[in-house]
């Protein structure tokens, strides 16, 4: 049996890591992996402050001590002065993966008019991929639809292990091999 893959979930909220309100976000990116990986995979989530250097401190500990091959986050994208996850994103990245954040705003722009100001982005941490995901779960789910079936590949070129995705619900791309399903 293979070892699962260690997925990192990160909701960026004051609110919900005061406990003021219940976290949304990261239970929508868990339910949507639950659904559209075929790999065995296990969360390691988080519920962390719009605070710049716990975020960093959180992206740096998922990708160097947990292992985590993917770490997606969820809030702190906006305008407002205390939405800094992509700065945090940033200070920890060592190849920024800029597509990703253009895609997932084409796709939201498709929704609403103010997706023109999210701030989303990705890179890559040693052999983890970092992406910046909205807060909201439908949008969650939007942009992930967007980005899903090309972060797999993207897994293997950083020498992460290989990750599946279930065909019905999402088709992973890699060069040269015919689709499954």
């Amino acid at each position: 049996m293979s070892k699962a893959i260690r997925i990192g979930i990160v909701t960026v909220s004051d609110r919900a890591s005061a406990g003021i309100y219940e976290d949304e976000g990261g239970p929508a990116i868990q339910a949507y992996f639950d659904r559209a990986l075929a790999s065995p995979w296990t969360p390691v989530a988080r519920v962390i402050p719009d605070d710049r250097a716990v975020i960093a401190k959180t992206l740096t500990e998922l990708a160097d001590d947990e292992g985590c091959c993917l770490i997606v986050t969820t809030g702190g994208t906006g305008p407002a002065p205390r939405d800094v996850t992509p700065e945090a994103t940033e200070d920890v990245i060592e190849k920024p993966m800029p597509g990703f954040g253009e895609l997932m705003r084409q796709v939201s722009l498709t929704k609403v008019p103010t997706a023109i100001l999210s701030r989303q982005t990705a890179g890559i941490r040693g052999k983890s991929l970092i992406v910046n995901l909205p807060g909201r779960p439908r949008a969650i789910a939007e942009c992930l639809d967007a980005v899903m079936p090309a972060i797999p590949y993207c897994i293997d070129l950083i020498e992460g292990p290989y990750l599946e995705t279930d065909p019905a619900v999402i088709a992973a791309f890699r060069p040269g091999q015919k689709p499954k399903g």
